[in-house]
């Protein structure tokens, strides 16, 4: 479903800037509202899923209204790439400001905050020590204890692609496999009822996006859930992260104001509020993240690049449905 907004600053006199956005309104009005304020450039923003927009700009085409393009996920970001529908930037201090693996080699997408693909445990009913490797998920002896999202999640999606991309696709379509037998019917097409699911002992374990753990925590403290940092042994692949980002659109005429966009949200400013609106891990390095989650030098993460997740989609979605995931 799309959803449309006038925010407030459709009333000011100049004409605004057309946001599309795979990141759900409650994420990025707040943020793109200071952005108004400090810049007195006016927003219009459409949400929906990101592969949604992505097939609907690919359909738009030099009709498009939109500018900006922002999305959930790296993978559609790069899509869109290959599609040539984003336009290469320079921005002065890019390299300092965003490391090479969070944009693409032209600037023609830019990263804007980490997610951590992780997995979610009751701690009044499962042993951490019990599961090293996020693989682990798919051991028999955790069936009508686990519970998963979707087939069509673009989290689990992407998820997927890193683990192929890393262990081949026999040992990933093994897990999913496995993943599918020991969820049962615990599918679910939110993250934020997985992680009600876990706090409220109907599964023990679950997987999540970081984030969603420490949202849950900030509001039910006492709730008996932890995140569970897997594959940090010497050999294993590493946490799957993925991120959200933004691009411009090849035509619009608007180039200088969607670029301050770009600009504040990488910004200090900007960064800071990803941290702390939203728990997600800063992409600029200089900018700490929320206190409450796990340092991000504590923990290594799969090396793949991003740029390689829209390569990997079409062989991904095949083993998923191959797999049998709903």
């Amino acid at each position: 479903m799309l959803i449309l907004t006038l925010a407030p600053s459709s009333l000011l006199a100049a004409e605004p800037l057309v946001v599309y956005s795979g990141r759900a309104e409650r994420l990025i009005k707040p943020v793109l509202d200071v952005f108004t304020k400090e810049t007195n450039i006016p927003v219009q923003l459409l949400t929906g899923s990101s592969t949604q927009l992505v097939n609907r700009l690919e359909a738009e085409g030099p009709h498009t209204p939109a500018d900006v393009y922002l999305t959930n996920d790296a993978g559609t970001l790069e899509r869109a790439h290959e599609l040539r529908l984003l336009k290469p930037l320079q921005i002065e201090g890019i390299e300092q400001m965003v490391p090479q693996a969070f944009r693409a080699a032209d600037n023609s997408w830019i990263g804007l905050s980490g997610r951590v693909w992780i997995i979610v445990y009751n701690t009044s009913m499962i042993n951490p020590e019990q599961i090293t490797s996020i693989l682990d998920l798919a051991n028999p002896k955790w069936k009508g204890k686990l519970a998963i999202p979707n087939a069509g999640s673009e989290y689990l999606q992407a998820g997927v692609s890193v683990i192929s991309a890393v262990q081949g696709e026999t040992i990933t379509e093994a897990f999913l496999k496995g993943i599918r037998d020991n969820a049962e019917n615990s599918v679910y097409g939110q993250s934020s009822q997985i992680v009600d699911a876990v706090a409220k002992g109907k599964v023990g374990l679950g997987l999540v996006n970081h984030y969603y753990i420490y949202r849950y925590l900030a509001d039910h403290p006492k709730a008996p859930i932890a995140p569970l940092l897997t594959d940090q042994k010497k050999g294993e692949m590493g946490l799957i992260m993925n991120a959200t980002g933004i691009g411009v659109l090849t035509h619009t005429k608007r180039l200088k104001e969607a670029k301050s966009l770009v600009q504040f949200l990488i910004s200090r400013t900007g960064q800071q509020m990803f941290s702390e609106r939203n728990k997600e891990y800063p992409i600029r390095p200089t900018v700490k993240a929320d206190p409450a989650l796990p340092p991000r030098k504590s923990f290594r993460v799969a090396q793949v690049p991003l740029a390689r997740l829209a390569e990997l989609r079409e062989p991904t979605m095949l083993l998923i449905e191959r797999s049998g995931l709903r």
